[in-house]
């Protein structure tokens, strides 16, 4: 049976029959809304891409723990293995590192001009873009429980490659930091998790002295966007992206800010940047905190009924491109009580 149709089978079903079930007492609004984005996602979810279905599907997991999820983590885990073992081979060629890192700078995207300053500066700093795409995929192979000799033989030699790239330079770089902040949050944890260096304090500190709230008032839209959504990325990545809580006294400097600034981000950033805001208060165990209540309530004002979704900031409802918009507001929405980490794939998937 294709995990499409085992989805379908052992998954959509119950939950419109549960939606019949639970009509006559309806939910709070922002449950509501969030009811009606994962209806449509899941109806539409076998025609997305593979990737906005692991993305979907791993999220989902890990605020519901619900079995009919695994199929898709578990095509992703199959086609995550097969990818690494290629990479692993790769890194035994000569010159097969400086061949993938300029693919990856010359076909980086360019549509926007985001896209295009962040393509400039990765183009100053070699294989930093390969490196941090290869601690990606192995810090997701980390989370479900696929890191190991037996399922990838051979993976020492990418982390024994990982530990020979200079990091700290790039990850403290105010010109990075400027365009690329959510992503060396992200980095700096995969690192970490990975073993191979914990780079995380010196990060946290070149960020918190390129954007002290002192600088606010100077920050264009653009910066004060990189400013906000790296932020929400710090306390992301520190909780193994939704798998676990984290310490809201580690993270008091983010919180505070965000509380300060909370009138400027609902005005100047865009869905899915303030509904990460949420999100970390909720992960900080901050789920009574003011912030909340109003960030919830701008996101459903955003939400559109006949499309059932979140639309883009220029008004698209393409459901493809709002998947990352719109899994987010489901989980700002309807928060759980716990999180499910993993799921770990080699142990069937619990």
């Amino acid at each position: 049976m294709s995990a499409f149709r085992a989805w379908w089978l052992g998954g959509l079903l119950p939950v419109l029959l549960a939606g019949c079930a639970l009509a006559p007492s309806a939910p709070p609004a922002d449950e509501a809304v969030a009811a009606e984005i994962r209806a449509t996602y899941e109806r539409a979810l076998p025609s997305l891409s593979a990737g906005k279905q692991r993305h979907y599907a791993q999220r989902l997991y890990r605020i519901t723990g619900e079995a009919r999820y695994l199929p898709l983590n578990r095509d992703y885990g199959e086609r995550l293995v097969a990818s690494l073992r290629e990479e692993f081979a790769g890194l035994g060629e000569p010159g097969y590192v400086a061949r993938r890192s300029r693919e990856g700078v010359t076909g980086y995207p360019e549509a926007s001009a985001k896209q295009r300053r962040r393509k400039r500066m990765l183009a100053d700093w070699g294989e930093i873009l390969y490196a941090k795409g290869l601690a990606f995929d192995l810090t997701q192979a980390h989370y479900h429980g696929l890191l190991d000799e037996r399922t990838l033989p051979g993976h020492r030699r990418a982390l024994d490659y990982l530990s020979g790239v200079d990091f700290r330079a790039f990850v403290t770089d105010p010109r990075v930091l400027d365009v690329y902040a959510a992503q060396v949050a992200n980095l700096v944890y995969y690192l970490h998790d990975l073993g191979v260096v914990d780079l995380r304090g010196e990060a946290i500190a070149a960020f918190r002295a390129r954007f002290p709230p002192s600088r606010d008032a100077t920050l264009d839209r653009a910066l004060f966007r990189n400013k906000i959504y790296g932020m929400t990325h710090f306390v992301i990545a520190a909780s193994d992206y939704y798998q676990r809580p984290v310490s809201a006294d580690e993270f008091a400097w983010v919180l505070e800010d965000f509380a300060d600034d909370l009138a400027r981000i609902l005005a100047e950033t865009k869905e899915d940047i303030y509904t990460e805001v949420g999100i970390s208060f909720l992960l900080a165990g901050r789920e009574q905190a003011p912030a909340i209540a109003r960030l919830r309530e701008a996101l459903v004002e955003t939400f559109d009924p006949l499309a059932g979704m979140v639309p883009s900031e220029s008004g698209s409802t393409d459901l493809e491109d709002g998947e990352h918009r719109n899994v987010l507001a489901i989980m700002l929405l309807d928060w759980p009580e716990r999180l499910y980490p993993g799921p770990l794939l080699s142990s069937g998937g619990q």
